[in-house]
């Protein structure tokens, strides 16, 4: 599997397509794809995508757009994202959705999340994958100039959790007690549910990254290599 550390589609990549030169060559030589973003500029290479094995992950944290401008302000619209994979799914491709980061008294409340869940099972998203927000050193003071408010209510609700090779982690039963209150939602839409680094693997029903919808054939690639 090709990875690259960094999202795909960033601005730049409309200008000097390197991500779409990346993924002709190894769709050459049907390589399989993981491709992650928050962007909708990922439905101009479907065309490349449907020559080899790929599984497209769009990342939605919300369907509130007042919510949306606050986690991720630089991003495409919530409705530019669900259109995106609309059309990933529309091309047969296999969609995940992304809901990471889940971020306490943010964007965890049952009925927003209930919608979204709802809008993507509605398009045909095979898999929700979700993750609570792992913050890095640095980011609270940062989120105190941002929003005292939220700032005030994530150090409390962060106080007791622990750091794990440089990421904040809230503690292991409130992480436990997100996702077993969200995680409902998507079964009962038919999605299958993942969960990544939260140590609650008995909880998944398929694999984290999304690869579970072309690994066989990522199995038969190296197999033949």
């Amino acid at each position: 599997m090709f990875t690259q550390c960094t999202d795909p589609y960033q601005p730049l990549e409309r200008e000097h397509e390197i991500t779409r030169r990346c993924v002709e060559t190894l769709a050459k030589r049907g390589f399989p794809l993981l491709i992650v973003t928050k962007s909708d500029l990922v439905t101009r290479d479907a065309d490349v995508f449907k020559r080899t094995p790929t599984v497209v992950a769009v990342t939605v944290t919300t369907m509130r757009e007042d919510v949306a401008q606050f986690i991720e302000p630089h991003a495409p619209s919530p409705e530019r994202r669900i259109s995106a994979l609309q059309r990933i799914v529309d091309d047969g491709i296999p969609a995940v959705a992304r809901i990471d980061p889940i971020i306490p008294t943010v964007n965890d409340g049952e009925g927003d999340f209930e919608r979204l869940v709802s809008t993507l099972a509605g398009i045909g998203v095979r898999q929700v994958t979700m993750a609570t927000m792992k913050p890095v050193r640095g980011f609270f003071p940062m989120l105190q100039q941002v929003s005292p408010d939220v700032h005030a209510r994530l150090v409390k609700l962060y106080a007791d959790g622990e750091w794990i090779v440089g990421y904040k982690y809230l503690h292991r039963e409130r992480r436990r007690r997100i996702l077993e209150k969200l995680r409902p939602l998507v079964i009962k839409h038919g999605l299958e549910f993942a969960s990544c680094r939260e140590g609650f693997p008995e909880l998944n029903t398929s694999l984290c990254d999304g690869t579970g919808y072309c690994r066989g054939l990522l199995y038969n690639y190296l197999k033949s290599s």
